[in-house]
């Protein structure tokens, strides 16, 4: 089996120059790197990537930074991230925030440490100026999430869209007393403002109010949406449809309707958000706003590996389709 030592004596030139060549040193000359590559591949010699790895000059994984792993959404997100990235000679490293911001800033340090090569976030949990600064140790890709900068790539969905579109149907249905479920919070800044902008539009263009009692934040799991679906049940003027941030809310109301004697859609029309398989599964079947997310990560894994491949690349955002499904909660 031919060594670098070999590649150098055909070549011609010192191991030093060899070993620049293989790792894409920027000063050495064409001539020089035409002779090297030109004895590599007649010794049919390969770069041992472990060896390179413990030498610090090598990685083939991506960080894969999640809110929660359980959450289906995230966890289909992830196996297509996976599954595009393997194709292309790369491992995934999961790491799971649960919603911190130490922990996240943890986790951003495997690019200090050169544990990956870069790192997809698909959540944020810092500000903008606190994450940029990593960027130096190597390249950030925003995925499902993203904030108004121009200096990562982001693949986004059109949030504000999707959240126009759920509400725009329940309107269309006739309802004019809606509730609105969000895992954010319901201000202008901060996680969940897109959505909560889209809300906001379509109950104005139809004259409706918004009723502060029938505002839900920080809802993420099956057992929030029971919960909300407790809540309503508990009010005098009660919301005839409520929109959820995500089908896990919204499958926990619907659950807890059936528990409660309490008719979907009759008495309250359920829209849900991602398309996760558990929206067909429902009974009734959950109407909901689709996200691709398998176009997402392939995507993800192909703008990382662009980057990677070529520093100098422009950042630039990509925007994926997103749009209604409607079945029988509604």
């Amino acid at each position: 089996m031919a060594t670098i030592y070999d590649v150098a004596k055909l070549s011609g030139q010192s191991k030093t120059t060899v070993s620049r060549v293989i790792n894409n040193h920027p000063y050495v000359s064409d001539l020089k790197r035409e002779l090297v590559l030109k004895a590599m591949k007649e010794l049919g010699y390969t770069p041992n990537p472990s060896a390179r790895r413990l030498r610090g000059q090598l990685t083939t994984n991506i960080g894969v930074i999640v809110p929660r792993i359980v959450n289906p959404f995230f966890s289909y997100l992830v196996n297509s991230i996976e599954e595009a990235a393997y194709k292309k000679g790369y491992q995934v490293l999961i790491a799971q925030s649960n919603e911190d911001k130490e922990k996240e800033l943890a986790f951003l340090n495997l690019l200090k440490t050169k544990q990956v090569d870069g790192i997809i976030m698909t959540s944020i949990e810092n500000d903008w100026n606190v994450i940029e600064p990593y960027k130096k140790y190597g390249s950030i890709v925003l995925c499902n999430d993203y904030v108004d900068q121009g200096a990562a790539p982001m693949i986004r969905l059109d949030q504000t869209k999707g959240a126009y579109l759920g509400i725009k149907h329940l309107l269309e249905k006739g309802h004019q007393k809606i509730a609105y479920c969000t895992g954010g919070l319901f201000d202008e800044q901060g996680r969940g403002k897109d959505r909560n902008q889209g809300f906001q539009k379509a109950i104005k263009e139809a004259d409706c109010k918004i009723n502060p009692k029938w505002i839900f934040v920080d809802q993420h799991t099956i057992e929030d949406g029971k919960q909300v679906l407790k809540q309503i049940l508990e009010l005098k003027d009660r919301p005839t449809a409520i929109f959820t941030g995500s089908d896990e809310v919204a499958a926990g109301i619907i659950i807890e309707a059936k528990e409660q004697g309490f008719s979907i859609p009759k008495d309250l029309a359920v829209v849900g958000f991602d398309d996760q398989p558990i929206a067909e599964l429902l009974d009734p079947k959950l109407t909901t706003i689709r996200q691709p997310v398998d176009q997402m990560g392939e995507k993800s894994v192909e703008v990382m590996i662009e980057m990677l491949e070529n520093p100098e690349k422009k950042i630039e955002s990509y925007e994926l389709p997103i749009e209604l499904i409607v079945r029988q909660s509604t």
